[in-house]
């Protein structure tokens, strides 16, 4: 390839995903829209001006996805770009196998309801007008990777209902699919845990980065049909790895983290060397000139059925042996997610900052948590409230008893399911003294009708409101807020899809018609995450 830099226009439209072909000799990329020709009048807006058709497909909605040829003669480029073919739905990734000539990408409709709104589909590039639906699964297909010889695609998988003939639902796991045949091998079945990332290495071998408990740790497959090797390493987490191209060097690099050792760039020439690995980056020293919560897992049963359950204690700097401390339990999203050992001061993560104000942080893993196994996982259904609700409980009470934590100095509070789970928990004790409430729902029925993936609901839940009554009412913590008098903060997004906003709107009506004390704050131009302005992450925290 030449040295050249080269502008090449493409239009108004920024591209979505790019994919090079294995040569270089072309680019594929994807822009939101088609190019088509009509004018306003020849279109419905005309007729129906400001009227919103819901559901109605808008050319936004589509995709078009281009060719960039390049021709190489004399040391000079010349491109030429191609319109491939134009898709009903936007793309999110995108891969071309040379081997098959294919293009393989994965949709996500414009206004996602359901869980059949993100699936793989590919094309020919000798035939275009033929598209192929490569999966269907109430899932997230996400993270695709080709093969090293192009012929399989492989792909991690999310799942928010039972897939592929299981009768619970699973972690996320790890998938290749033949695109010959569309046959699908589900890789690493024997590890339990949740598999967070993988590397594609030559002769079908695979690295796995799979979440066991709290630690993220690296392991190998040499084929679909071997089991999973653990690759003794430090614990923590271990993610964005990275791999020489050839299979005679096998380099890898890697960012390492703990909850006392901050995020770095680590090398190693074999991945049998984990525990000897070379720093490569010293970017986060100023945090190891800090006084640093210390860190330790905590284990108790669950009151309601001796369930072993675990979390993460984050210590104020030199109290990891005090008595009788303030408590403040933070509880995580998901709920299939977990609270792991890993450096991370971002956004919504801020046990450690509250750690160093004094205050024990318990960060408990509760059922429907990743890295603890599919059934643990899966025992969050038709309890989705009350199983993990007494789970933390127990918690909160084994440190009383322990005495570490003092009995009327607890707080709580949680973003997302968290959220939805410190609505519960305010109804089913007067214990706490405060509560923060961010994004989480109080009514389940109106959330069903109103969020983005109401799959998540059905499935949790055990189905739609009017076939599951019963669970909706006795999950929903408006239909007990008689009881409810802790003090609450609750904090909400005002373009939240996941969470509407108005669900804050009926908790804080709630609590004032109570007279219980309660503060509401909205935060403009923000999603679920509330990742748009970093204000806004400090407000809630100051607050």
């Amino acid at each position: 390839m030449s040295q050249q830099l080269i502008s090449i226009p493409i239009g108004t439209q920024l591209p979505l995903v790019t994919t090079w072909a294995d040569d270089d000799s072309s680019l594929y990329f994807a822009t939101s829209g088609s190019n088509s020709t009509k004018t306003y009048e020849d279109s419905d807006v005309f007729e129906w001006k400001d009227v919103i058709q819901y559901r109605k497909s808008k050319p936004s909605d589509e995709s078009t996805i281009y060719q960039i040829v390049f021709n190489i003669k004399n040391q000079l480029v010349n491109t030429k770009m191609n319109a491939v073919t134009v898709l009903p739905f936007k793309i999110s990734e995108l891969l071309f196998s040379s081997s098959k000539q294919k293009l393989v990408f994965t949709s996500i409709k414009g206004m996602p309801r359901e869980m059949e709104d993100f699936e793989i589909y590919c094309i020919d590039t000798r035939n275009t007008s033929s598209l192929s639906r490569l999966t269907t699964n109430k899932a997230f297909e996400e993270n695709l990777k080709l093969s090293m010889d192009g012929k399989q695609v492989l792909f991690t998988l999310l799942g928010l209902g039972p897939t592929n003939n299981n009768s619970v639902i699973t972690q996320i796991t790890l998938h290749a699919l033949d695109l010959t045949t569309g046959e699908i091998q589900r890789l690493a079945k024997d590890f339990k845990g949740s598999i967070t990332e993988y590397c594609v290495r030559p002769n079908g071998r695979v690295y796995i980065l799979g979440q066991w408990r709290t630690n993220v740790q690296i392991y190998t497959q040499q084929s679909a049909n071997k089991y999973t090797v653990l690759n003794r390493g430090w614990q923590g987490t271990y993610e964005s790895v990275s791999l020489s191209l050839n299979d005679v060097n096998n380099v890898m690099a890697f960012v390492y983290s703990s909850l006392s050792q901050p995020r770095e760039v680590y090398i190693v020439d074999d991945v049998n060397q984990l525990e000897t690995a070379r720093v490569m980056t010293n970017e986060n020293k100023l945090f190891t000139e800090r006084k640093y919560p210390q860190t330790t897992t905590y284990q108790w049963t669950s009151d309601e059925d001796d369930r072993m359950i675990e979390g993460i204690l984050h210590h104020p700097p030199g109290q990891i042996e005090s008595k009788n401390l303030p408590l403040l339990v933070l509880i995580h999203g998901g709920p299939y997610a977990a609270s792991i050992n890993q450096f991370n001061i971002g956004g919504g993560l801020w046990a450690p900052l509250a750690a160093t104000e004094g205050w024990l942080v318990l960060e408990p893993n509760y059922r429907g948590s990743t890295g603890y196994g599919d059934q643990f996982l899966d025992e969050i259904r038709y309890h989705p409230l009350t199983r993990p609700g007494r789970d933390i409980l127990s918690g909160i009470n084994r440190l009383i008893e322990d005495g570490i934590v003092g009995r009327n100095r607890v707080t709580i509070g949680g973003h997302s399911y968290g959220g939805f789970l410190t609505n519960w928990l305010i109804t089913q004790t007067t214990q706490f003294n405060a509560a923060l409430s961010g994004a989480g729902s109080i009514e389940q029925a109106s959330l069903w009708g109103t969020m983005d993936l109401n799959s998540l609901i059905d499935y949790i839940w055990g189905g739609s409101p009017w076939n599951s009554s019963n669970a909706y009412i006795e999950e929903s913590p408006i239909y007990q807020f008689g009881k409810v008098r802790t003090p609450t903060l609750i904090v909400t997004a005002q373009d939240d899809l996941r969470v509407p906003v108005s669900q804050g709107y009926i908790l804080e009506r709630a609590l004032r018609y109570l007279n219980v004390p309660v503060q509401l704050l909205i935060f403009p131009n923000e999603g679920h995450s509330m990742a748009n302005n970093p204000w806004h992450r400090k407000i809630k925290v100051r607050e």
